[in-house]
């Protein structure tokens, strides 16, 4: 069986962090950008998917989430292309939502390009809705960007879906967190 890491991600996970980030967006982040949030940033909190099997490891999702008070903003997700329609972007959301409530916080905001249909149908899965709209938000081709918040992060809730989740036999794997959170 297959077991995911959920860990903070460091100054040498860039480069793969990267790849993820250029096969799943017209305009990646900079590695100054990644080493800003991973070192400078009191407010960040950069996370990493690592799969390990029986000889190897590899990261297979990123995020940056921005702590503010009671308040998350994801300001990048992704799960590489490989690893995309087998419930690991919905694991890893979960684990993002899972290490925020334990740091007390209450609503979560994102953005997502409206046409990102597969990221709305998940975002709505955990009870994101859409309260606005960045208009021409994204420079590469000038679509709009909704603005999504989940009101109120619920501890119980998100473990309850991270059990489903790693119970569901789309998603067979079992999910470790690096320090002492771990949920079962």
């Amino acid at each position: 069986m297959q077991t995911y890491y959920f860990r903070k991600m460091n100054v040498e996970d860039i480069e793969a962090v990267q790849e993820i980030d250029g096969l799943s967006f017209a305009n990646p982040w900079p590695t100054h950008s990644y080493e800003f949030e991973i070192l400078k940033n009191d407010n960040s909190r950069a996370w990493v998917f690592e799969e390990k099997g029986d000889s190897e490891k590899r990261i297979i999702a990123m995020a940056v989430v921005w702590h503010i008070i009671d308040e998350a903003h994801i300001g990048t997700i992704a799960v590489h292309p490989n690893f995309r329609k087998e419930s690991v972007g919905k694991l890893f959301l979960a684990c993002i939502l899972y290490e925020a409530a334990f740091e007390n916080i209450e609503k979560c905001f994102l953005e997502v390009r409206e046409s990102n249909l597969a990221a709305k149908k998940m975002y709505n899965g955990f009870g994101f809705i859409v309260d606005g709209v960045r208009k021409r938000y994204y420079s590469d081709n000038h679509e709009d960007a909704l603005m999504m918040c989940l009101e109120k992060l619920d501890k119980e809730e998100i473990i309850s879906t991270l059990k489903s989740l790693q119970n569901n036999s789309n998603c067979p794997r079992e999910v470790n967190f690096e320090h002492h959170r771990n949920f079962k």
